[in-house]
């Protein structure tokens, strides 16, 4: 009788690992069922009017004019008179968030557009709260809040503070404002020197805090510092730099050295008391931490780049997070927040390699979508302010240094 066992223990792995690849390829099927692919939800702006590509234009002679002649065109579009920029043209998207506001506020002012920045920090100062966090968002026409379930969001703080220090203009006007979100960081900050959850970019409810919330604030307070000193409020000054000293530190304790989402939750065994950055996974809100939000770092420089290849998707754009659906889409906002690190720092090489990336995927009517799906195709809404503001921006600081607060 002959003996099949050699050939049978040699077709063991080759078994185990024909079952795997079926797993994993049923487990891939599933999760695309369960995340189907997104397609577009509307293209441009009805009526919108796209200004010629002329001399003395802000957009005339840069690289990727038209990229930022059309987005600037969606930004007018998506500006209402009384300074309200929607976040988009459609449905749930027809709001203002005062993050993607403050994105349109200092893209407006990076390129000499101050009548037009004004207008939207104009708008946010009429709708500020005079105490606790900032809404999600707003109704445009008339300021109020939408009764729509979601929580206010601590990040909006922190970056109405940034884009009022980076356009430095009207300062003293809007010191109320100022004063007031610094204020409300430092309030919120608790016995772990870390604010408490709050829902961030992600638009969702968290349990513990973000880095999408702590990276906002630390920028925040180090622009309010700077307001304060410009016009003399020593006391305010004072408290924000003690509270930044805690909060910084307290972020270094608790995310580094990976800067993860959520905290990191084990500790080195080779190292005691080094934490690791397991649990929360990567988040595109690292780029935060970096130039222009923040001084240049080599060790955070290190982080973004890490986060950045480990975000990239098979389409060349990236997802928000590790912990985001696992859809294979990429979102056009996160992506050019990396461009938009890569040209304050210096590394043109990437700016333009993800510039190129966006400018490749714009809508037939040359709009920047917010999403590009697993086909290479333009999905969710188009055009996306938050998108065409931080484009505006990376452009920018290729051409000249951006301030760093």
């Amino acid at each position: 009788m002959r003996d099949d066992s050699a050939r049978r223990v040699r077709g063991f792995p080759a078994a185990v690992i024909a079952v795997l690849l079926a797993v994993l390829a049923g487990g891939t099927i599933s999760n695309l069922d369960r995340n189907p692919q997104p397609q577009l939800v509307a293209d441009g702006i009805p009526g919108r009017s796209l200004p010629p590509a002329t001399a003395g234009t802000p957009y005339a002679s840069v690289p990727y004019a038209d990229l930022v002649r059309h987005a600037l065109a969606d930004l007018d579009a998506l500006t209402l008179p009384n300074g309200a920029t929607l976040a988009g043209n459609d449905g749930p998207w027809r709001f203002v968030w005062p993050r993607d506001a403050s994105f349109v506020a200092a893209a407006r002012c990076a390129i000499g557009q101050y009548d037009e920045a004004a207008r939207v920090l104009g708008f946010l100062d009429r709708v500020r709260p005079m105490a606790g966090r900032w809404e999600a968002r707003y109704f445009a026409e008339t300021g109020g809040v939408p009764n729509d379930g979601r929580e206010p969001q601590l990040d909006g703080s922190g970056w109405v503070l940034w884009a009022t220090w980076f356009c430095d203009r009207d300062l003293a006007r809007y010191w109320p404002m100022v004063k007031e979100s610094a204020d409300q960081i430092v309030s919120e900050l608790g016995p772990n020197d870390l604010p408490g959850p709050s829902p961030d970019y992600w638009e969702r409810e968290e349990t513990e805090v973000t880095l999408g919330t702590v990276a906002p604030l630390l920028t925040g307070l180090r622009a309010g510092l700077a307001i304060a000193r410009e016009l003399g409020h020593p006391a305010e000054a004072e408290r924000w730099q003690t509270a930044f000293d805690r909060l910084s530190k307290a972020t270094n304790r608790h995310f580094a050295p990976d800067y993860p989402r959520t905290p990191a939750r084990s500790v080195s065994l080779l190292e005691p008391g080094l934490r690791i950055g397991i649990g929360g996974g990567a988040d595109a809100i690292v780029t935060i931490l970096g130039p222009p939000f923040a001084p240049a770092d080599p060790r955070i420089d290190d982080v973004i780049t890490r986060t950045r290849h480990a975000l990239t998707q098979p389409n060349g754009g990236v997802t928000p997070g590790e912990q985001w659906r696992a859809d294979g889409v990429a979102w056009t906002p996160q992506t050019a927040l990396f461009a938009l690190n890569a040209a304050a720092r210096g590394d043109r090489a990437t700016a333009e390699e993800l510039l190129r990336w966006l400018d490749t995927h714009r809508t037939p009517s040359g709009a920047l979508p917010e999403k590009v799906n697993r086909d290479l195709q333009p999905a969710g809404e188009a055009p996306l302010g938050w998108t065409s503001a931080v484009v505006v921006l990376t452009v920018a600081a290729l051409r000249n240094p951006l301030p760093v607060p």
